[in-house]
């Protein structure tokens, strides 16, 4: 007789994917109302929140105005920005900013307060903003968020904490044959059971973050797998913008510690980038030197390294006063001094390294997808507010704002929401235990280093062509497998980053120019009316 496993059921108001500032802030707002859920990968801790040393920008100087940072937004974003989107992110900046400091943040003051007692911000100023609008924790702003928002939900009688759980695939109303294509809940894989279990639930919001995985080098916690788009992708869902996927200018290199990213605020205190003879060179790209937009950093990097043959170029700060550098930079300071680096006295080493999805999950205002009762919001998400190139202290921003709207969307529908049917238990009988891992993690580095390679920076029609079949190659191989074994962590971010490269390079070949983030040297001009790169599922 064989003993069938019984299905594990988890039953809840809003199924939350991902731990970051988006669905941290999600859960909170929700939780008051709502019996909430939250599924996270790893530690509740572990994702690019946690690792965002930049801060978050809203306006609150009398100099400054929502229009200034409207225009800096656009400005940042090439052209392909949606004005409404960036107009009602920078509206509600300042209330969400509020909300976090509310909630314990401890963004960075200065000893003068108010005529009325009330604290005064230290804002710091970012590569693309014209005023200092940046409110931050020193330079580790992330993860002071992150820490203060896990103390919050962990704390919250409301929301229960799944910690180790992947997301397999979220279940709608079509994939059970049933009317419509409503979101009905989630397949999970619990990593300490090593087993599939079912959440059932009303509503369900994906907060997984981008997809900086698929390239050989990121800023980007392992995490960062693109599990979101991929699975809004295969449930119905439009993606927009894959092909611009930002990389961050200044990011470590040394063998010893490898993801590091340094944060944007040191060239906006104003640290040279130079060659390894000393030489300064952004001057020969952008008449704003070190404070040009990320993607033209980026790219000047990349193209003084592959020009010259060299492994990196220099980020200096040492002629600023070593006091001033300690106190701005804590973090950095200590990380580098532990692989023998003084930052007050050398310059440290950087590479550009992907960084940030400036595309993903087509939603509205109020981070609804195509899909109904299915929301995304933070990287996972495209909301039209980034454009061709994400400006810096936008995305954190991005998250909050938008965790807002969908909470109120969420509770105004709540009331006339239903609990689904009873949800068919993921089927096993089918697949065995694989004995060939080697094939999940050749795979896995071929992509990441062709996607390196060939839908980098710079890119060409031949080596997307290349990408192309090669991703499709890998598909094959890897359906094959996932329908024959059980899965596994690396099975699933395998499979999902194959589909997030996939839509990047669809997106690259469609996009016949060069715009913000998508260098094509065959297509070196831009067009003069650029619209956003819009893919449509079959099953849309």
């Amino acid at each position: 007789m064989i003993l069938m496993k019984a299905n594990v059921e988890y039953s809840c108001d809003v199924l939350i994917i991902g731990s970051g500032a988006a669905g941290l802030t999600l859960a909170l707002r929700l939780a008051d109302h709502a019996k909430v859920m939250v599924l996270s990968k790893g530690p509740l801790s572990e994702g690019a929140t946690y690792y965002a040393q930049g801060g978050i920008a809203a306006v609150s100087d009398e100099k400054d105005s929502i229009e200034s940072h409207v225009n800096d937004t656009l400005n940042s974003g090439a052209g392909l920005c949606d004005k409404e989107a960036v107009e009602f992110t920078a509206r509600h900046a300042k209330e969400c900013i509020e909300w976090l400091i509310q909630q314990g943040v401890p963004f960075d003051q200065v000893d003068s307060e108010t005529e009325d007692g009330q604290p005064t911000y230290h804002l710091t100023r970012e590569g693309g903003h014209s005023h200092r609008r940046i409110f931050h924790s020193a330079d580790a702003t992330g993860k002071t968020v992150q820490i203060t928002l896990v103390d919050q939900v962990r704390n919250h009688p409301n929301i229960q904490l799944m910690e180790r759980f992947n997301a397999v695939d979220l279940i709608t109303t079509r994939k059970l044959g049933l009317p419509g294509n409503r979101v009905l809940g989630a397949y999970v894989w619990n990593r300490n059971k090593e087993e599939v279990e079912t959440v059932q639930a009303r509503f369900v919001a994906l907060a997984t973050g981008g997809a900086s995985k698929v390239y050989q080098y990121t800023s980007n916690p392992d995490v960062s797998s693109g599990d979101g788009i991929a699975m809004a992708w295969r449930a119905g869902c439009r993606v927009a913008n894959m092909e611009f996927n930002q990389f961050h200018p200044t990011t470590l290199f040394h063998p010893d510690d490898r993801n590091f990213l340094l944060t944007e605020a040191l060239r906006g205190e104003g640290a040279y980038l130079r060659r390894p003879d000393g030489s300064r060179f952004m001057q020969d790209f952008d008449p704003r030197g070190e404070l040009a937009p990320r993607d033209i950093v980026a790219r000047a990097i990349d193209y003084e390294m592959k020009r010259l043959g060299v492994d990196c170029m220099y980020l200096d700060i040492s002629h600023r006063p070593a006091e001033f550098v300690i106190k701005h930079f804590p973090t950095i300071y200590e990380r580098c001094l532990k692989i023998g680096l003084d930052i007050t006295t050398q310059p440290i080493p950087v590479v550009p390294a992907a960084h940030y999805t400036c595309g993903g999950v087509m939603i509205d205002h109020n981070g609804q997808t195509d899909i109904p009762g299915l929301y995304a919001i933070g990287e996972v998400s495209y909301t039209g507010l980034h454009g061709a190139n994400r400006m810096a202290s936008n995305s954190l921003l991005e998250c909050v704002v938008f965790a807002r709207s969908a909470a109120s969307d969420i509770l105004a529908r709540l009331p006339m929401s239903s609990m689904p049917p009873h949800l068919p238990a993921w089927d096993e009988s089918q697949v065995s235990d694989s004995d060939e891992e080697v094939v999940i993690q050749h795979n896995w580095h071929e992509l990441r280093l062709f996607m390196w390679d060939y839908v980098g920076i710079v890119r060409t029609d031949k080596r997307l062509a290349r990408a192309k079949r090669r991703i499709e190659l890998l598909q094959q191989e890897v359906q094959e497998y996932y329908a024959h074994f059980r899965v596994s962590n690396n099975l699933l971010e395998l499979r999902n980053l194959l589909q997030v490269a996939e839509l990047i390079v669809r997106c690259a070949i469609s996009r016949k120019e060069s715009r913000g983030l998508h260098y094509n040297l065959d297509y070196p001009d831009q067009l003069p009316n650029p619209t956003p790169t819009i893919l449509i599922p079959e099953n849309y």
